[in-house]
């Protein structure tokens, strides 16, 4: 199969200049192209120039915060954004994914792996999460089934889905982790599992899963603090539970 060309285009966002300096550097090594912002404004104009396929925004700008530009860029079109942080309050780190980053990587940090962060977030951005029928009880739909649980229609191919009718709008991890879910319904997931097979990553901080959850939550239950879709298995993880009858695949 041809590859893409190009990994793809980085807006990097930092104030601090020897830090935008060394990311944008290992980026482009790397081989994408790097655009660079020092403020939010001057950040918000070159997406606007030329929209990115990833943005790398460090949370304390002058002027406009990371989170405002977030707010703003995910408000004009949907884009994976990484957050980089020197706060180690995990308030912090948590309303970043909050708002709807898809990782963070805290100051200081190795630039390696913050090509490696983005190397997977690019990835789950183009292709979706996997099917992973193997890692789990039963059998799961194939990973382009349309499916439909609990008047929920997900689309992995047109990366739509939709509850009662009434599209959902959805950030690139929460509609990879409904995915996961709908695929494995009644199957009680781990954290670790869920952040290996639906994020790609081996390691991480936990906390990025139960707020992709929460959140998650928010978007689908008729009553997110009494959840009745997505439960909570004290001690282990999250299950979806789907009403009997409700788990076809569409296209099955």
């Amino acid at each position: 199969m041809e590859q893409n060309p190009s990994p793809g285009r980085v807006l990097v966002v930092d104030d601090d200049p020897t830090v935008a300096e060394v990311v944008a550097g290992y980026l482009a090594r790397a081989g994408y192209h790097v655009d660079r912002a020092a403020d939010g404004p001057g950040a918000l104009a070159r997406a606007a120039a030329r929209w990115p396929d990833l943005v790398v925004l460090d949370l304390m700008l002058p002027g406009m915060d990371g989170l405002e530009v977030c707010r703003t860029l995910r408000g004009k079109g949907p884009v994976p954004v990484i957050m980089l942080t020197a706060r180690g309050d995990e308030d912090d780190r948590i309303l970043g994914l909050e708002i709807g980053a898809d990782d963070y990587v805290t100051k200081p940090f190795s630039p390696r792996e913050l090509v490696l962060r983005v190397e997977s977030v690019l990835r789950r951005s183009r292709t979706g999460p996997r099917a992973v029928a193997a890692s789990v009880p039963g059998s799961a739909p194939s990973a382009g089934a349309v499916l439909q649980h609990a008047g929920i229609t997900l689309d992995p191919l047109a990366r739509r889905a939709a509850r009662d009718g009434r599209e959902l709008a959805l950030t690139l991890r929460e509609f990879d982790l409904l995915a996961f879910l709908l695929r494995h319904p009644g199957v009680a997931c781990t954290r670790e599992e869920l952040m290996r097979e639906v994020w790609g990553w081996d390691f991480g901080d936990l906390s990025t899963v139960t707020v992709h959850v929460r959140r998650l939550r928010g978007k689908i239950e008729d009553d997110p603090a009494a959840p009745r879709l997505i439960q909570t298995v004290w001690g282990v993880g999250y299950r979806f539970d789907a009403p009997p009858g409700t788990g076809e695949p569409a296209d099955a």
